[in-house]
C-alpha cells in the first residue's frame, strides 16, 4: 500500500474511533502508559513531545510531573483525536473558551506551557524558519485572556514571564536606592553634596 494511501486509511480509522478511544481503551493502556511514564523520568522543568497522542492520556499525566515550568506538547494524526484533547486541556479551565473551539477547526495542535506564557509562540516563529511559514498560529489563552488570530502571535512571542517582571520591578525599586548611594560617595557623604550631586545627575 501506498504511504499516502496508508496515512489517510489510518486517520480515518482514528478519526472514527475517537469518541469511544477512553471508554474501551483507557484502562486496557494503563500499564503500558504506567511504563512509558516511568521509563521517561520526567522532572519538573522538562519539555515533552507526546507523539501519537490520541486524546491525551499520556500527555496529561506527564503535564502533573512538570511543575510550574514544564511544557507538553502533543501531535497526532487524527484530527478528532486533538480536537478532543484541546477540549479537556481547555475544560480544565474556568474561563469561557467558546471562541477557542470555534478557531480550532481543521488539524490543531496543542502546546501547554505553566510558566512561560511566551514560550509557544517563540517555538512557532522557530519553526517558521525551517518550515516556510508553518505551522500556523489559530489562538492562546493566558490566565484568563485569549488571543484569537494571527495577528497576536508577535505580541504573544513578546510577553515577559514572570520570572522577568519580577527581575525588572526589582530592578526598578533598586534604582533609587542605587542612585542615593552614589550621589552620596560623590558627594563626600553631605547633604549639601548629595543634593548637588543629584541635581548635576538630573541636569
Amino acid at each position: 500500500m501506498e504511504p499516502a494511501l496508508q496515512r489517510r486509511v489510518q486517520r480515518y480509522g482514528w478519526d472514527k474511533a475517537s469518541a469511544y478511544y477512553e471508554v474501551f481503551w483507557q484502562d486496557q493502556l494503563k500499564p503500558a502508559q504506567d511504563l512509558i511514564l516511568e521509563m521517561a523520568d520526567i522532572l519538573p522543568g522538562d519539555n515533552v513531545l507526546d507523539t501519537a497522542c490520541g486524546t491525551g492520556l499520556i500527555s496529561f499525566r506527564a503535564l502533573q510531573k512538570l511543575g510550574e515550568s514544564g511544557r507538553v506538547t502533543g501531535t497526532d494524526i487524527s484530527e478528532k483525536m486533538v480536537a478532543i484533547a484541546n477540549s479537556i486541556a481547555l475544560e480544565k479551565q474556568e474561563t469561557n473558551f467558546e471562541e477557542i473551539f470555534k478557531s480550532l477547526k481543521g488539524f490543531s495542535g496543542v502546546m501547554f506551557s505553566k510558566e512561560a506564557g511566551n514560550a509557544p509562540a517563540k517555538v512557532i516563529k522557530e519553526y517558521r524558519k525551517k518550515l516556510e511559514g508553518k505551522p500556523g498560529f489559530k489562538a492562546a489563552s493566558i490566565e484568563s485572556a485569549l488571543f484569537i488570530g494571527e495577528e497576536h502571535l508577535n505580541t504573544l512571542t513578546e510577553l515577559k514571564s514572570k520570572n522577568e517582571l519580577i527581575g525588572e520591578i526589582i530592578s526598578l525599586l533598586q534604582s533609587p536606592a542605587k542612585n542615593v548611594l552614589s550621589a552620596l560617595l560623590s558627594g563626600k557623604n553631605t547633604v549639601a553634596g548629595l543634593v548637588k550631586a543629584l541635581e548635576e545627575r538630573k541636569n
